[in-house]
């Protein structure tokens, strides 16, 4: 088969690869689209990867062309996205159902081969079939919607409060809408970009507010009635919206952060004390499964998908480009600001 080979730093190179066979308990599917993830670009162009050579490609869809003895959750022909985590199964955090901080774990795309390939083998319980009515690109979103619902669930969420979202990246989108379909009071999206927040607003988000504005805060509360934000959810892994998000956090409000830094994050006493003065809770979310495994962040994802009341937008995608092109994908990142979106590799039938 064709795969899409990183063998050095910045190096990746559509190469002829061995093909992938099937064994007891396994799927193999013919991979459609392959979202590139933020975590994917240092693995590529910051040696970030466990080896080389790699295939990487955690967020994809496809069809099911083989099962292997024993498989009964899939058959041939069924349209299906791929859950990445292969945890242990065996560990006191897999035994409790907490697969996400499973400490010896294998992962589709980073520590074994993963979709920018024609074809990835995967084990039964990580397809996910979902309603041919989605598209193979819609289906390669699977990941960061379970993202966002994880975090939600993490959050203890509930219906009925003011919901704040930091960052309107993909997965600050799916937040919003989730918070949405679990019967939020009003959920607002704060971003720096206008066309990012037009688009959260055509996703269903109640107001949208652009934090490079002075007096933005003021505007914030006061959708309120100044008494802040019920449940409050960092999505961006940015210093300011971490920030934020203490200061936009009511009293005994629920906050979570799903974006993950990658500088030094500081506060000042003041800025940490609002979660004393507060008494809000902050947690932490990591991943996107649960019991029974992966959980029902992708049923559930699975589900609203087919309803359309999760909906997907073109504008979710930047770009969608020949897999035989990663090469050239992968180059764009370099170039501050120029991805604005999920960058879709697509293969030809």
């Amino acid at each position: 088969m064709k795969a899409a080979v990183v063998c050095a730093n910045e190096d990746v190179q559509y190469l002829d690869y061995e093909e992938p066979q099937v064994s007891a308990g396994m799927v193999k599917i013919k991979v459609k689209a392959s979202g590139i993830c933020g975590s994917d670009i240092p693995r590529v162009l910051h040696n970030g990867v466990h080896f080389y050579p790699i295939v990487l490609g955690h967020e994809f869809s496809g069809d099911v062309v083989e099962v292997g003895e024993g498989v009964t959750k899939v058959k041939v022909g069924d349209r299906v996205s791929g859950a990445p985590l292969v945890p242990c199964m065996k560990c006191d955090d897999c035994q409790n159902g907490n697969f996400s901080l499973c400490k010896h774990y294998s992962f589709i795309g980073s520590r074994q081969q993963g979709s920018n390939a024609d074809y990835v083998v995967i084990p039964e319980q990580n397809a996910v079939p979902f309603d041919p009515s989605i598209s193979y690109e819609q289906g390669a979103m699977f990941e960061p919607s379970t993202v966002a619902l994880h975090g939600l669930l993490q959050n203890d969420y509930k219906g009925g409060e003011y919901v704040a979202v930091l960052g309107c990246g993909t997965i600050g989108i799916f937040t919003t809408q989730w918070a949405k379909i679990f019967g939020s009071k009003k959920v607002v999206v704060f971003d720096i970009s206008d066309e990012r927040l037009a688009l959260a607003t055509r996703m269903g988000a109640d107001a949208v507010i652009n934090t490079t504005k002075e007096d933005f805060m003021k505007e914030a509360m006061e959708i309120t009635g100044g008494k802040g934000y019920g449940f409050v959810f960092e999505t961006a892994g940015q210093v300011p919206t971490m920030h934020m998000a203490f200061e936009l956090a009511g009293n005994k409000s629920h906050v979570c952060f799903i974006g993950t830094p990658h500088v030094d994050l500081t506060f000042t006493p003041k800025m940490w004390e609002n979660m004393n003065r507060k008494e809000f809770k902050l947690t932490g979310s990591w991943m996107s499964y649960s019991a029974p495994f992966p959980g029902k962040e992708w049923d559930l994802t699975a589900h609203y998908f087919a309803t359309g009341q999760l909906k997907f937008d073109p504008a979710f995608i930047f770009r969608k480009m020949p897999m035989s092109q990663a090469q050239e994908a992968f180059q764009m990142f370099k170039t501050p600001g120029l991805v604005q979106g999920k960058l879709m590799l697509m293969n030809e039938d």
